[in-house]
């Protein structure tokens, strides 16, 4: 992971996502609504729920989008059954992708995914082929503009609220924790005084995989294919998108 940005990688997708803000909600509107059924709609007690309904005002999703999705989730009325669903493959150029779905018509999901795959010059492989690349991992975002204090001691803050690793880029600190110790430490950070530009649990890749020319074209488009979809809630990969605009 170290000399490697995951915020550089994700930027490109939280800027294309806000470019679609309707179906980003529609997707994190599906999630709540999926942690709200599983462990209750009082995020207090639902610790799956408080971070999604986190990730969605950071998305700047209406409270009232959100308070609907739960209300959805609890009533009495006929509710959807969502499943989740993983897939694995590879895309141009020996990509390792995971593509994390969330659907209730498992055949439609199946053959959407593989259609992208194989348009641009992928392939689905077996469930497992590529998981190993990735480690799950906390994720906390501070812009350099919003630090107030030496970076030195926000290191050590960092640290002492259970950080496993922080890098540093021109435009951001990063900090690794253990999922387990992710709120713990975010908890921890915000009382202290600090706001991130992103936090979330996310899939970090442990080597990153450079294109050029056609394959990257064609990886680019595979990416935006898949998110597009309203089954897909995550595509997590190992390009290195530093270097892209």
């Amino acid at each position: 992971m170290a000399g490697h940005s995951k915020w550089k990688n994700i930027q490109r997708r939280k800027n294309a996502q806000d470019a679609k803000r309707g179906k980003l909600f529609m997707k994190l509107a599906k999630e709540i609504y999926v942690a709200a059924k599983m462990g209750g709609g009082d995020p207090n007690a639902n610790a799956s729920l408080r971070l999604v309904i986190e990730k969605a005002k950071a998305a700047n999703m209406p409270n009232e989008n959100i308070e609907r999705a739960i209300k959805k989730a609890t009533g009495n009325q006929e509710q959807a059954n969502y499943e989740e669903i993983r897939y694995e493959g590879y895309g141009p150029g020996g990509v390792a992708i995971m593509v994390v779905c969330l659907t209730e018509n498992k055949n439609r999901t199946a053959s959407n995914v593989r259609v992208a795959f194989s348009k641009n010059g992928g392939n689905l492989g077996e469930t497992g082929c590529v998981s190993y690349l990735f480690e799950r991992k906390g994720l906390l975002v501070i812009a350099r503009e919003e630090l107030t204090i030496d970076e030195d001691e926000m290191l050590l803050q960092a640290i002492e609220a259970g950080a496993e690793e922080m890098e540093t880029t021109e435009d951001s600190f990063e900090i690794y924790t253990a999922p387990e110790h992710f709120e713990e430490v975010k908890n921890q950070l915000q009382a202290n005084g600090f706001t991130f530009a992103t936090a979330e649990i996310t899939m970090i890749p442990q080597t990153y995989t450079t294109l050029s020319g056609d394959d990257l074209t064609k990886m680019l488009k595979l990416i935006d294919m898949l998110e597009d979809d309203d089954d897909v809630q995550e595509v997590y990969h190992n390009l290195d998108e530093s270097e892209i605009e």
